[in-house]
């Protein structure tokens, strides 16, 4: 990670970490950047957000950024994260950003950028884009007359595009007869989700949290808060429940006895019926370490190899496409169906789930039980600083630490410590044959490094 750029773009809370000068340079810079890429003529940059208060602070600084630098602009509105991702590839823009903090709290933001393949920006160009900043972009031209960029409203139309080709993806009646209930997490699915939905005539939808006010994204609801969503599809009698994030680019889903399915599970319900049709590349399944023991099981099981990266959406797509893998994904609900999609896509693979639900003539419950879920338990420790993290991962302390609590469990279980990507923490991880044995080894390790 650089000192601007994570895992996942820039984070930080609104006029305490990320603001408008910053995001003014991101803007400049980028534009720069993107331009000595492209070689001749203005660069094209699409932009789209979520619905938090910050969005529109935050879009004005980096359109005034890059039209200052000469760069043109689509403004998409507010839309999800794969929308702009697939917009700009439609478009044939050169690079799309995304102003979003995913499923974090509403005063939290980030800038995400794209390239025009509509993949993550490369490590190489956010370094570039990086250094230009932190150096000064008062070495960044800005340009005048008729070579300042100009920004033009697309956002009912690229919306309308985008919703085309997720519907053109399954058919009205491999949804038929089906009844669901769709959270949208008050934020950008709010502005898709019943559209996609409602393009399914045979299909029953009810939609909730799509009144977004700029504060209450997330709040209480979408894919971190699925217990108000399990409640009311097991009241309401739905076959499927179905909670997106912030950004909408990942998805879980609660079954119809109100149980959640998590990215695991929704990745071997998936793979398995892409494997029986014979569209499952490399007969493989890309997922992360984070993953539950209980999906190395069920791919053992089914014969189908099974490829874990580092945590993140983007290791896990760097992976599919250097091999040509279809299907990857994150225990978060990050699914990534490259047949379709370059990035992580909520209703994507709702949609996904949904067809080979009905295909199954089972009942979500039964369709998910194929990949049981050993017991978990991810405890977040807070810390300071990226400064604080690296002295605590780098500790011997800790390294053997976990060589003993691994030697307690005893190989039936295991332990993993990783500092977040994108928030001031270190995660520990523990899974176990019994959640008591897993509370306890993940308690005793969070309290040692509390102690560092």
């Amino acid at each position: 990670m650089g000192k601007l750029f994570g895992t996942d773009g820039i984070r930080g809370v609104v006029n305490a970490g990320l603001d408008a000068e910053l995001a003014y340079k991101v803007g400049l810079a980028a534009a720069m950047v993107l331009a000595e890429e492209k070689k001749d003529g203005k660069p094209l940059f699409t932009i789209g957000k979520d619905t938090r208060i910050s969005c529109d602070l935050l879009k004005g600084a980096l359109i005034a950024g890059l039209c200052s630098a000469g760069a043109d602009v689509l403004d998409l509105g507010t839309i999800p994260t794969p929308a702009v991702a697939w917009v700009t590839v439609d478009e044939k823009a050169d690079a799309g950003i995304v102003i979003s903090a995913s499923h974090n709290p509403f005063e939290h933001n980030g800038i995400k950028i794209f390239n025009g393949q509509g993949f993550k920006l490369s490590d190489e160009l956010e370094e570039k884009i990086e250094t230009i900043i932190l150096e000064g972009t008062n070495k960044v031209p800005r340009k005048t007359h008729g070579d300042l960029g100009k920004v033009h409203y697309v956002a009912p139309k690229a919306s309308e595009d985008y919703i085309d080709h997720l519907v053109s993806t399954v058919t009205d009646t491999d949804l038929a007869g089906l009844r669901i209930l769709v959270d949208c997490a008050n934020g950008a699915a709010s502005s898709t989700a019943a559209r996609v939905f409602d393009r399914f005539s045979k299909l029953s939808t009810d939609v909730i949290h799509a009144d977004p006010d700029g504060v209450n994204i997330n709040a209480a609801c979408g894919s971190t808060h699925l217990d108000g969503l399990s409640a009311m599809v097991k009241a309401g009698g739905y076959d499927l429940g179905i909670a997106f994030d912030g950004d909408a680019d990942r998805c879980l889903v609660v079954d119809e006895k109100g149980t959640p399915v998590d990215g695991d599970q929704i990745m071997a319900v998936c793979g398995l019926a892409l494997k029986k049709e014979n569209r499952l590349k490399g007969n493989t399944i890309v997922a992360t370490v984070m993953s539950n023991l209980g999906l190395r099981l069920f791919a053992k099981e089914q014969s189908i190899s099974l490829v874990c990266t580092d945590v993140g959406d983007r290791n896990v797509l760097e992976k599919m496409v250097a091999n040509g893998f279809v299907l990857g994904g994150e225990q978060s609900g990050h699914m990534i169906f490259l047949d379709y999609a370059t990035t992580g896509d909520g209703e994507l693979t709702a949609l996904q789930f949904l067809r080979i639900l009905k295909r199954s003539g089972k009942k979500a419950s039964e369709l998910s039980a194929n990949c049981c879920r050993y017991p978990q338990v991810l405890i977040n420790v807070p810390v300071a600083d990226k400064v604080q993290k690296r002295v605590i991962m780098e500790s011997e302390a800790l390294k053997e630490a976990i060589r003993r609590e691994e030697a307690i469990l005893g190989g039936e279980g295991r332990v993993l410590v990783r500092p977040s990507g994108t928030e001031s923490l270190i995660r520990v991880m523990v899974e176990s044959k019994t959640g008591s044995c897993a509370q306890k080894c993940a308690d005793d390790l969070v309290e040692m490094i509390k102690t560092l």
